[in-house]
């Protein structure tokens, strides 16, 4: 009973405050009900950036590989912060200086109308199809294994999937279609609090049962007997080869922080520039303990199982329910629930934001007035969620939902983001080239990642048992090395089409030069420290490396 009063009571506590917070805020206007009213403040902005990419397929996902691989799995969280120095430094200073509701906007200055829509119709693909689900069915996973749900409702396992995928996709289309960005980045900084807080307890207990009471010796033990775990550079047959940190690791970074709609809408929605760059800093700072909740958590587990656990993926889970006293579980569960709809709420409302801003008003009704455009784009957020809600529990033969999220993440992020950097680094390159740069980059890496990659994989693993070879480790490294690693091939195609698009801007090139225009919806005066903050966390994710390697 304990269990369900603390859920019910701190999720209800979100709800209050997230209303009372943002009753004031005029949501019939385009600023107020996408970017909060541009009224969002450091605190506000670093919480909603954390929760929202902090979900249950990282917390289960990068623990399920910490707990086969170790360490070295942490650059997910660690290069993140240094993306976020960028983003902070170089991209929001232009975006706030164009006065962006989306990321897209900028695409149809730079360029022209049509490439901003295809690059929305992208992002709206990839979320509908990928990551709204991927969000449901992970969240609905962890909600019907804490509170036992099957036997609780006397239902099956798919049923109960069926229950909660429905009932988490309900209430986050409340908070973020009827709330919209300011009723989600409250309940996220929230959230965000009872998170860390309950997320850094995990380790902390389990640490203590390691060390039968003792944090520091838990510690001791547990780096002493499991060396291997504790090496930040990952091997070849790795999730992460340290190497592909040079490749595309910084290149996905830089696309998920900077110019994903998703993560970026939050520091769109800044009062001002300073609080923008401050919220993102802050963030990022915070970015780099994210091991110590999504790692660490991981390597603990593989100590106390003994490796015996059947699937890397129950790692954390199984941890949870050792680890933690039974006073905590309700209010953990609840701090569960709240990423859960973070991350389901502000994907949706950024689908909102996208299709109301960047194609209903763009394309569908030219003349309609801000009212007008909020009151469909809700009622497009309404049949995204009901869809996502049917797909998601169609995904659970996916495999690993992590590794599965990043691969196919590459089919928009890399072409997104090669029009966006060229965009913003030339002057005349023209609209044909951004076109043809997210056409060829979508149509390659599809052709890579589902046609060529199973080929020569198959066709070396056969080749190699023909010739004898049994050995699982040896299979594995034939496997990894039997054709480029994803985020090589991301690299590789960002390469390929920033080449394509400067050689069309050469020949091609527009007849003016492109300005961005300064629209002076909000101060830009930088933060004077932004700099020297952006300096330190880069040294210390650089010392963070050296010490671990």
């Amino acid at each position: 009973m304990m269990l369900f009063l603390s859920f019910f009571g701190f999720t209800a506590l979100v709800a209050i405050i997230s209303y009372l917070k943002t009753r004031n805020i005029k949501e019939t206007s385009s600023d107020g009900y996408f970017l909060g009213g541009r009224s969002l403040t450091a605190g506000v902005i670093a919480g909603s950036l954390l929760l929202t990419n902090l979900s249950t397929e990282q917390i289960v996902g990068l623990n399920g590989s910490a707990y086969q691989s170790g360490l070295s799995v942490m650059v997910w969280e660690t290069l993140a912060a240094i993306a976020m120095v960028v983003t902070a430094l170089f991209l929001l200073p232009r975006y706030l200086k164009g006065g962006l509701t989306t990321v897209p906007g900028f695409l149809a200055k730079r360029f022209d109308v049509t490439t901003k829509t295809l690059t929305s119709i992208l992002f709206l693909s990839g979320y509908v199809v990928v990551l709204l689900p991927v969000i449901l069915y992970s969240g609905s996973l962890a909600i019907s294994g804490m509170f036992d749900i099957p036997q609780l409702l006397g239902v099956t396992h798919t049923q109960s999937i069926w229950v909660c995928v429905w009932g988490i996709g309900i209430i986050g289309s409340i908070y973020a279609v009827f709330g919209g960005l300011k009723a989600v980045a409250i309940s996220d900084s929230i959230n965000a609090i009872g998170l860390l807080i309950g997320g850094l307890l995990i380790p902390v207990f389990g640490l203590l049962m390691i060390g039968d009471g003792s944090l520091l010796e838990g510690l001791s033990i547990l780096t002493t007997e499991n060396p291997e775990k504790f090496k930040s550079m990952g091997g070849p047959t790795d999730p992460v080869p340290f190497y592909t940190i040079f490749t595309g690791m910084m290149l996905v970074q830089l696309f998920y922080w900077g110019t994903n709609q998703q993560i970026i809408q939050r520091a769109l929605g800044a009062k001002d520039l300073k609080e923008g760059q401050k919220g993102l800093l802050l963030a990022s700072f915070i970015k780099i303990l994210g091991p110590i909740i999504v790692v660490l958590p991981g390597i603990i587990a593989f100590h106390i199982f003994q490796g015996n656990l059947e699937s890397a993926d129950s790692a954390y889970p199984m941890l949870v329910k050792k680890v933690l006293p039974t006073a905590w579980v309700g209010f953990f569960a609840a701090v569960l629930f709240g990423a859960i709809l973070s991350s389901f709420n502000s994907v949706l409302n950024s689908s909102v934001t996208l299709f109301g801003i960047d194609v209903y008003k763009q394309h569908i009704n030219k003349e309609a007035d801000e009212k007008t455009i909020v009151k469909y784009g809700k009622i497009f957020g309404v049949i995204l969620a009901i869809a996502a809600m049917f797909i998601a529990p169609l995904i659970a033969n996916a495999g690993s939902l992590f590794d599965y999220l990043q691969e196919i993440n590459g089919i928009y992020s890399i072409p997104i983001l090669t029009i966006i950097v060229v965009g913003y680094l030339t002057k005349r390159v023209p609209a044909i080239a951004a076109k043809i740069g997210l056409a060829s980059g979508c149509l390659l890496y599809i052709t890579s990642q589902f046609f060529m990659q199973p080929f020569f994989v198959s066709n070396a693993l056969k080749l190699a048992k023909d010739n004898g070879v049994t050995d699982e480790a040896a299979l594995a490294l034939i496997e990894a090395q039997a054709y480029p690693h994803f985020l090589d091939i991301m690299a590789l195609l960002f390469i390929l089409n920033v080449g394509i698009m400067l050689l069309i801007g050469k020949l091609y090139p527009r007849k003016e030069e492109f300005v961005q225009e300064h629209t002076k919806q909000v101060d830009i005066t930088p933060w004077k420290y932004t700099t020297q903050a952006g300096i330190a966390i880069c040294v210390i994710v650089i010392g963070i490396y050296i010490y671990f390697a």
